[in-house]
């Protein structure tokens, strides 16, 4: 199994995002771009996964606490390097909280931290294969539009299936935060 924990996103905040993915779309075709229903913000990326790692991963995402998240789209950027076009996600307290939470949780199932800062964000786009679709669309991306904030009142374990058009992710877990005691 190949596993992530993540934020699906609000409904209001899927439309106004395919909005503005459908209005930029019909401005290059160097990119593959998201479809909604795998639009989320990623907590930790797990990788392949045992069975065993899956239930305690479960076992300890179950007993996590933490508090709802509020959540709040900032802008709208590029991650050159790898070649993402993403909506940015304001760093709150319970943001940062939680992934930490779930990032402690999972290393007792023996999953390492990445070494890179958590920078949360909604993947919009990707390159497509060697085209360089984000250097086209950077100079093209108009005003950041204003985005609805929404609370986060669950967070998912996925399944990812990579496929040639990106890839389709399954829920196999949710789990609902719950405040300290």
């Amino acid at each position: 199994m190949r596993l992530f924990i993540g934020i699906p996103m609000a409904p209001e905040v899927m439309a106004q995002l395919a909005a503005v993915r459908d209005g930029l779309a019909r401005l290059n075709d160097g990119l593959r771009w998201s479809a909604p229903e795998a639009w989320h913000i990623t907590l930790q990326f797990l990788g392949t996964t045992t069975p065993g790692q899956y239930d305690c991963v479960v076992s300890h995402l179950r007993s996590l606490h933490s508090a709802p998240v509020p959540v709040n789209l900032e802008g709208l950027g590029f991650f050159e390097r790898s070649g993402v076009f993403f909506a940015g996600v304001h760093l709150s307290p319970e943001l940062i909280a939680l992934q930490k939470n779930v990032v402690a949780a999972t290393s007792q199932c023996g999953f390492t931290p990445e070494d890179r800062p958590y920078r949360p964000h909604i993947t919009l786009a990707r390159n497509r294969g060697r085209e360089n679709g984000i250097r086209v669309l950077k100079p093209r991306v108009g005003p950041t539009p204003q985005f609805a904030a929404f609370t986060a009142n669950e967070f998912l374990l996925y399944e990812s299936f990579p496929n040639s058009q990106g890839s389709r992710y399954e829920v196999r877990a949710r789990f609902e935060p719950t405040a300290t005691q």
